[in-house]
């Protein structure tokens, strides 16, 4: 499909236009699950920073499918470079809810020891996820430079990166994708149009009829999907996946879908996004899309979905007690991962913080000693 046209698989009444998605059963209701683990722990999260008891959240209601369907066409090897909007892809691979629960708190568990913000994950196993950056943009030339690496090393994995449609107008879209085509860098470029960059719409933000045009001018093929279609998205992201897999260079994807939320848990936007609008897409809700699609296969009925829904929410539940019940990193953590040999003037610093610590009993303070 050119980036003129829109790729889409299922039909309004569930059915598919002739593409056969090549998934079984199982893995189908896994993508069905994941979305509504998704939907699960936006609620669960959105209620706790209502709550104060985690400072900060990002909704992904109506992106569901993009994510999903995009994780579904890669392998546990290949590396995500994702945007903050990306739950679905750590969760469709296996990253726990738990420990996807200790960044949100920024306990002693979270792989970045409170460092990062909430919703700023980063994993290695079961898949590569890489450290989420709040500066736009910025993860795409460090996507393309992880992919050249692969390329060098004659290794056979494919980079995702991630990115929302205010990610075009980063100066990290315009160099990464410049390098990346020259190169025949093995890297797929998914740009999540969800028509707001927080409040800025799409018409402010670029003058081209689509995203997925902008590849024409660096030299590699662009696609338009509907992003609300997950067996869409995951055509889009194979095929590009196994062009970049054999040597054939990126592929810039639009996924053209909604957020039905804010853009974070510190935004409102009933002030900029018109009611209609929002109506409008809600009928396009990408989860019940997907529905009519295993419901024509016999594999959905509204009682599973109860069913799933209830189980997604007591798994994210359960989730958020155990973080919030693990201590915050102790003051020590604040040199680790940081130099190999601890300059004497640091020493000096932190012993002096630790010491203060202990007088104010400060019960985060640690063992007071250095990690290296």
């Amino acid at each position: 499909m050119s980036a003129q046209g829109m790729l889409s698989v299922i039909e309004p009444d569930g059915g598919i236009n002739g593409h056969d998605p090549k998934m079984s059963n199982e893995a189908l209701l896994h993508c069905y699950r994941t979305m509504l683990r998704v939907r699960a722990f936006d609620d669960v999260c959105l209620k706790l920073q209502r709550a104060g008891r985690i400072g900060f959240s990002i909704p992904n209601k109506g992106v569901e499918a993009t994510q999903v369907g995009a994780a579904s066409a890669l392998e546990k090897t290949d590396w995500i470079f994702p945007s903050y909007r990306d739950f679905g892809m750590a969760l469709y691979h296996g990253i726990s809810p738990v420990d996807m629960m200790h960044n949100m708190y920024g306990n002693a568990a979270d792989s970045a020891k409170g460092r990062q913000m909430p919703v700023h994950f980063s994993f290695t196993e079961p898949i590569k996820f890489f450290s989420i950056s709040s500066p736009i943009g910025t993860h795409i030339i460090q996507a393309v430079g992880a992919a050249y690496a692969i390329q060098r090393r004659k290794e056979p994995h494919v980079v995702l990166a991630s990115f929302g449609d205010g990610g075009t107008s980063s100066l990290g879209f315009h160099s990464g994708l410049n390098f990346a085509a020259v190169w025949k860098s093995p890297v797929v470029f998914l740009c999540q149009n969800n028509q707001w960059a927080i409040s800025c719409p799409s018409s402010q933000q670029t003058a081209s009829e689509s995203y997925a045009i902008k590849a024409k001018a660096y030299g590699m093929p662009g696609v338009k999907v509907d992003g609300n279609d997950l067996l869409a998205v995951r055509r889009a992201v194979g095929e590009a996946v196994e062009r970049a897999r054999k040597g054939g260079g990126p592929t810039l994807i639009e996924a053209f879908t909604f957020r039905m939320g804010g853009h974070s848990t510190s935004d409102d936007p009933t002030r900029y996004v018109p009611k209609e609008l929002l109506l409008e897409w809600e009928r396009k809700d990408p989860v019940a899309n997907f529905e009519r699609f295993l419901a024509k296969k016999k594999l959905w009925d509204p009682a599973a979905r109860e069913k799933i829904a209830a189980e997604s929410f007591a798994e994210i539940d359960a989730a958020a007690k155990v973080a919030e019940a693990t201590p915050r990193p102790g003051i020590e953590t604040i040199f680790s991962d940081v130099y190999r040999d601890v300059p004497q003037h640091i020493r000096r610093q932190g012993q002096a913080a630790f010491d203060l610590a202990r007088r104010k009993g400060d019960a985060a303070a640690g063992d007071g000693a250095f990690p290296l």
